[in-house]
């Protein structure tokens, strides 16, 4: 087949490298390859299917998998490496084509949903065949398809298939399979000076020629095996096994089945697919026998989770159906590492463990399931700093950026193993420590990351010890240029547009530093070190004043995105300021002033705030940080101005995401989109590769009905404040329920009445005090 033959050219110049030097054939796991190029497989007359959009996303752990409306992923000759669909664990595309034909054209499409999160579902039926001399005609939609995907351990399709005539139909149906094993860091566009070789299958034929072998008999029964081996020489494999109504035969990765079905007889045809890795299955969940094991097993495990989480509803339908869909997109983006399950950052560019995003995301669902903030600052402490290196940016101390698992990471081909380039990672772990043991009172866990949280305070006066202030500057050239969250290489401009140059101090990291030095003093002492509490005061202390002084713009009432390498201001207008809000760096004044900022027009666009000014001459609403507007950072900006009592600032901000999240596919935020402003007749505009679902954008979503109700937890001080609660005019009631503060489960209700919320205590268990503030 030529699209396969085009390929399997991936890689092909490394072969003589890898193979034998006879017959260039490698023994692996048991079975013997060829390289790809080498081997002819016979052709199998297919209809090249058009990708359609838009796409459908599934994720289960480690795994995720990108379709059309149809469930297939298109192997078409304009397909590049760059494309984003195909089915991924750990970094590696172990499946780039999987095409569902009927006589060699693609199904009817009815509908289809990916409503589950884990799991997709598509109603299809045949097109019109014409009769030929090998069967009679057969009318359009009389054999309906539905076909289910399953992610769970690995992917599972089966597809059921009834004859709606009235007469006998027979017919062929096919699935083509490909995988060019590709690394999510190629699919991405960076370009690869040596890949590894695409290899097949053989067996020797009689004159000792390699002869490809497709599906095979085994053990567990008919299987057909996709095969790389990388420049790393470790063998991938995405085995594919026909657990239900094995195939009639095999056409190079095309499976066939030839069916005959009487009138309203129904035929149940199933696979699974296994990612594996040096003969070991890759993903860390269990694999389980059958499609419908799958369903069960995931079904009970988000059961599970679901009864350890706080559940709110209200009596706006529209906010309830986010709600429900960020409660499941929550547990999908639940990802393994180690003995610990986190948030991964987004799918498909990030799903992995991140510094940065985990911890906000963490942070942003405390009101939620605090128990994620614990495995995040667990995890991410296993991997904190040890030593100083260049190629990682690793010193001691510091929080990890991004974790990576696949073929350029283990051949050191990019630094992330992990890879340490984040400024504001470390900070906002202290934060996050601070604030989880305000929510839980988690003194073991508190005494156990204790020499971490020193060793993350004592990384950030090292980074601050020449300036004053925490900078970063890149150190690595397999690295980011610009290390704070907008880490795109154009983002950080002056009011001129002009790029900054040197090592970069962003405000919002020295805010970041400010609420990590106060919020850890009281800490310090019920550690038995007030020594400790009262530097981090003064330092902090220290801080502000600097801060106020070298970063405030006074003509413009502003804070300036940050200071660049020769100390200057680097003056342009940005949301990055509003992140300072909430941290207290700011004096009262100061803080008002960036408040009535941030509802100028230019800033604020209608569904939120723009991440630059519309007015800065590097403004793009389309550009990933230069004027698009992004959910966690409206979040973080709106709970800062909701703790400065800018309550009603708060809430429109709120509404604005609110109202552009309910017209998204399946309610579900994305990553970031355009900064067009909005009007009457106007909808927020995607951006075209965003992520969703997506942690911290999900976690906005908790944070913001955080921000309504103003819960302030001190388990230290055995109390739950909850200040000035204010629903929105959009919500007139809440109940908050299976919420854990401490060890205290309470049910909570929100009533609005005019311009007043009232707050009742419907049960309690426990013995924390809660405080109502009016």
């Amino acid at each position: 087949m030529s699209e396969l033959s085009n390929q399997n050219q991936r890689g092909g110049d490394s072969a003589a490298d890898l193979l034998n030097e006879s017959l260039n054939l490698v023994e692996l796991g048991g079975r013997t390859f060829a390289p790809a190029q080498q081997v002819p497989v016979p052709e199998w007359p297919y209809t090249t299917i058009k990708r359609q959009q838009p796409t459908l996303t599934l994720k289960g752990n480690d795994l995720f998998l990108i379709t059309d409306t149809l469930g297939n992923v298109a192997a078409c000759e304009e397909t590049q490496v760059t494309s984003s669909m195909g089915l991924f664990c750990r970094d590696t595309r172990f499946l780039s084509r999987l095409e569902l034909q009927f006589e060699g054209q693609p199904p009817l499409l009815l509908s289809s949903t990916a409503q589950q999160g884990f799991a997709l579902s598509a109603l299809c039926a045949n097109p019109y065949i014409a009769s030929d001399d090998k069967r009679g005609e057969i009318r359009a939609e009389t054999i309906g398809m539905q076909r289910d995907l399953v992610l769970q351990g690995g992917l599972f399709e089966e597809l059921t298939l009834t004859n709606y005539s009235t007469k006998p139909v027979e017919f062929e149906l096919s699935i083509s399979f490909d995988a060019d094993f590709a690394d999510l860091f190629e699919i991405r566009g960076q370009v690869r000076e040596k890949t590894g070789t695409l290899l097949r299958p053989v067996e020797l034929a009689a004159e000792s020629k390699p002869v490809f072998k497709g599906g095979y008999l085994s053990d567990d029964g008919v299987e057909l095996t996709l095969a790389y081996q990388g420049v790393d020489q470790l063998l991938m494999e995405s085995r594919i096994q026909f657990y239900q109504r094995p195939p009639d035969r095999f056409e190079g990765y095309t499976a066939i089945w030839r069916l005959a079905l009487h009138p309203h007889a129904t035929e149940v045809l199933g696979y699974r697919l296994q990612p594996c890795l040096d003969n070991q299955p890759l993903s860390a969940v269990n694999l389980p026998a059958t499609l419908g094991q799958a369903v069960a097993a995931e079904t009970v495990e988000e059961q599970r989770w679901r009864e350890g989480v706080t559940c709110i509803r209200t009596d706006n339908r529209a906010l309830n159906q986010i709600i429900e869909r960020a409660e499941q997109d929550i547990y999908l983006l639940g990802q393994t590492f180690g003995d610990g399950k986190i948030l991964s950052a987004g799918v498909p560019w990030f799903s992995t463990l991140f510094g940065r995003d985990s911890i906000i995301a963490a942070m942003q669902t405390l009101m939620l399931n605090p128990d994620l903030a614990r495995q995040t600052l667990t995890v991410l402490a296993a991997y904190q700093g040890q030593h100083n290196d260049d190629w990682r940016e690793e010193e001691p101390g510091k929080i990890l950026h991004e974790l990576r698992f696949g073929e350029m990471s283990r051949s050191g081909e990019v630094p992330h193993t992990p890879y340490y380039g984040t400024v504001d990672a470390t900070p906002l772990w202290l934060m996050l420590y601070a604030d989880y043991y305000a929510w839980k009172g988690d003194r073991t866990l508190l005494e156990a990351l204790w020499p971490n949280a020193l060793a993350a305070m004592d990384w950030i006066d090292r980074s601050s010890a020449k300036t004053g202030y925490v900078t970063y500057y890149r150190q690595s050239p397999g690295g980011l240029i610009n290390q704070g969250w907008k880490d795109s290489g154009d983002c950080i401009v002056d009011a001129t547009g002009k790029l900054a140059e040197g090592a970069i101090a962003l405000a919002e990291v020295q805010g970041y530093v400010y609420a990590a030095k106060t919020r850890l003093a009281p800490l310090a002492e019920l550690m038995q070190r007030p020594d400790l509490g009262d530097r981090w005061r003064a330092e902090a202390q220290d801080l502000k004043e600097r801060f106020e002084g070298d970063f405030w713009l006074p003509e413009q009432g502003y804070v300036a995105l940050a200071l660049d390498g020769q100390g200057q201001p680097v003056d342009s207008i940005t949301s990055n300021p509003g992140h300072c809000l909430g941290t207290g760096i700011l004096s009262p004044d100061k803080a008002s002033s960036v408040a009535k900022r941030l509802q100028a027009p230019d800033l604020f666009c209608g569904w939120g705030i723009r991440t630059l000014s519309s007015s800065s001459p590097a403004y793009n609403p389309m550009g990933y940080h230069i004027g698009s507007v992004w959910p966690h950072d409206n979040g973080m900006i709106a709970a800062g101005l909701r703790a400065l009592g800018h309550t009603e600032q708060a809430l429109e901000i709120a509404q604005g995401i609110f109202d552009m999240t309910i017209v998204q596919p399946y309610q579900r935020p994305p990553e970031l989109f355009c900064g067009f402003e909005r009007t009457p007749t106007s909808r927020p505009v995607r951006y075209p590769v965003a992520c969703s679902p997506q942690a911290w954008a999900t976690g906005t979503m908790f944070q913001l009905l955080q921000l309504m109700v103003n819960l302030v937890p001190e388990v230290a001080n055995n109390c739950l404040r909850i200040v000035q609660p204010t629903l929105p005019a959009s919500v007139s009631y809440m109940a908050i329920s299976n919420f854990k503060v401490g060890e205290t489960l309470l049910d909570l209700e929100f009533e609005r009445s005019h311009e007043a919320t009232a707050c009742r205590v419907v049960r309690k268990r426990g013995n924390l005090r809660v405080v109502i503030e009016v």
